[in-house]
């Protein structure tokens, strides 16, 4: 919550949330909040940028959700440089 802040909304029956919602709504599809749960850490990343003893962060880099979703940045944030 601290570096991932909810955001979306979650599709996924493999959330319980989602799965509750939708049980309720008598099976129709009824997306919730996203929360992202993330026990992995940030997959790729920036090899030749080390920050805090694992490579930095940039725009291919990607998280899993225990959830079955799948978190990508629409935007790297940075665009004064590059990252070789």
């Amino acid at each position: 919550m601290a570096n991932i802040p909810p955001f979306g909304l979650c599709r996924s029956l493999a959330n319980p949330v989602v799965a509750s919602a939708t049980a309720a709504a008598q099976g129709v599809l009824t997306p919730m909040p996203c929360v992202p749960a993330t026990p992995a850490p940030w997959v790729a990343g920036a090899v030749t940028v080390i920050d805090a003893g694992a490579p930095a962060l940039d725009d291919i880099s990607c998280l899993n959700c225990i959830w079955a979703g799948l978190i990508r940045f629409s935007t790297a944030g940075q665009v004064t440089h590059n990252i070789p």
